[in-house]
C-alpha cells in the first residue's frame, strides 16, 4: 500500500487524485491533505479517507474544520500548515497540486524529506527549476509528472536514451477560443473562456489555456524535466486532445502517448509508478473518433507562448517574472477588472520591467515574484 499526502485536495487535481484512491482503497493510504478556503469539502473529504492531517488556509477555517471531523486528526493551517503536509508525514509519494507558485516551497521540503514527487504544479519548476532538480539529485527521490503531456513524453521515453531524443512535440487543443481570430477575442467574457472544450480543470487553468499560457508553463517545465534546450522542444495544435505529445528520436522514429482526455490516467501513473492498474476510465475508441487534426502553431495569434518560449531562453527571474504576473492577470480578467487580451499586455509590460538575475536563490525568486504581482496589479489601462 502507497501512502500519499495532497497538496491542494479540493481542486481539480486533487479531487481526481482521490477518486482514484476510492477506486482502489487497497493500494493507497491518504496520511495527510491540503485545501484553501474550501472547508465543506475538505471536511468531506477527511471524513472518507481519514487522514492523519489536514491543513487549510486560515486559523478561523482550520477551527471550523477541527469541529467537524475526528478529534485524531491534526488540522494546522497556513504555509505551515503545507510544509507540513509535504514533508511531516509517513507519505512515500507527495502530489503537489496546488495552482501557483505557492506550490514551491513545500514541495521542496518533501524533497528534502526524501518523498517522491508527484508534480502537478507546473510553477514550481517553471520559476526555480535549477533548485528543483538539484535537489531531486541530491536525495534520490523521483519527480513524476501529472501533467497529461509531461506524462506522455515521460511514458514515450520508456527504456530509451535520453541522448537519443531529436525533438519533443507537445500538443496542445487550443482552449476555449482555438477557432477565433485576434479581432474576435475583443470583448470576449469570463463564462466564454471558462466552456473548454475538451478537459475539465480549474478556472486559472482553464484560462490558461485559452490563452496559451498553460502551454507555456509547461514548455518551461519540459525543459527542465527532461533536459532539453528549448530549440529542441515545439508545440502542435490538436483539437482532439487524444495525442497527449509526442518524441522523435534520432532515427525519425515517433512514439506517441494515446488516451482520452482524463487526467486520472497520468495522475495514476504517477502513483503507481512503474506498474499499470485498471482505472474508472473510458477506453479509447479511435474508429469512433474516425479523424484526428493538426495545425501549426501561430505564436502570432497565441503571443503569450511566444513569452514563454522567450521568457525560458532568458533564464534566470525571468519565467518566475511571466508566472507571476499571469497569475494576477488571470485573476484580474476572472473579476472582472480587466479584458481577455489585456492579460497579454500585463505579462509583457512586466517582462520588460523587471530586472535581471541569472541564478536566483529562493528568496530571490521569492522577492521578484512579490515585485511582478505587486507590478501586474499596479497597471491600469
Amino acid at each position: 500500500m502507497k501512502k500519499i499526502a495532497i497538496l491542494g485536495s479540493t481542486g481539480s487535481i486533487g479531487t481526481q487524485t482521490l477518486d482514484l484512491v476510492q477506486h482502489s482503497p487497497e493500494k493507497f493510504q491518504v496520511e495527510a491533505i491540503s485545501a484553501g478556503y474550501n472547508s465543506d469539502l475538505v471536511i468531506e473529504q477527511a471524513n472518507q479517507f481519514r487522514p492523519k492531517l489536514v491543513s487549510v488556509a486560515t486559523k478561523e477555517l482550520a477551527e471550523t474544520v477541527a469541529r467537524q471531523i475526528p478529534s485524531n486528526i491534526k488540522v494546522l493551517y497556513g504555509e505551515a500548515g503545507l510544509l507540513e503536509v509535504a514533508a511531516a508525514t509517513d507519505a512515500d509519494l507527495l502530489v503537489s497540486a496546488l495552482v501557483g507558485s505557492q506550490g514551491l516551497r513545500p514541495t521542496l521540503a518533501a524533497i528534502e524529506a526524501g518523498k517522491d514527487i508527484g508534480l502537478a504544479n507546473k510553477e514550481t519548476l517553471v520559476s526555480a527549476g535549477h533548485i528543483v532538480t538539484e535537489a531531486v539529485a541530491r536525495k534520490g527521490v523521483a519527480l513524476l509528472p501529472i501533467d497529461s503531456e509531461h506524462s506522455a513524453i515521460f511514458q514515450c521515453l520508456n527504456g530509451e536514451k535520453r541522448s537519443q531524443i531529436a525533438q519533443i512535440t507537445i500538443t496542445a487543443s487550443g482552449g476555449s477560443f482555438r477557432d477565433r481570430t485576434r479581432e474576435q477575442l475583443v470583448g470576449v467574457t469570463v463564462e466564454d473562456a471558462l466552456r473548454h472544450p475538451n478537459w475539465s480543470m480549474g478556472a486559472k487553468i482553464t484560462i490558461d489555456s485559452a490563452t496559451m499560457v498553460n502551454k507555456g508553463l509547461e514548455v518551461m517545465e519540459a525543459h527542465w524535466l527532461f533536459g532539453l534546450a528549448y530549440e529542441d522542444i515545439k508545440v502542435l495544435l490538436h483539437p482532439e486532445s487524444v495525442i497527449h505529445s509526442y518524441v522523435e528520436f534520432v532515427d525519425h522514429s515517433v512514439i506517441a502517448q494515446l488516451g482520452n482526455p482524463d487526467m486520472r490516467v497520468p495522475i495514476q501513473y504517477a502513483l503507481t509508478y512503474p506498474d499499470r492498474f485498471s482505472t474508472p476510465t473510458t477506453r479509447l475508441d479511435l474508429a469512433a473518433i474516425g479523424k484526428l487534426h493538426f495545425r501549426e502553431m501561430d505564436y502570432t495569434r497565441f503571443p503569450c507562448l511566444r513569452m514563454a518560449f522567450e521568457s525560458g531562453k532568458q533564464g534566470g527571474i525571468t519565467p518566475t517574472v511571466y508566472n507571476a504576473a499571469n497569475e494576477i492577470a488571470v485573476a484580474r480578467f476572472l473579476k472582472g477588472d480587466i479584458s481577455f487580451l489585456q492579460i497579454e499586455d500585463i505579462i509583457e509590460a512586466s517582462l520588460q520591467k523587471h530586472e535581471s538575475y541569472a541564478n536566483p536563490t529562493i528568496e530571490i525568486i521569492h522577492e521578484q515574484d512579490q515585485w511582478a504581482r505587486s507590478f501586474a496589479a499596479s497597471i491600469r489601462f
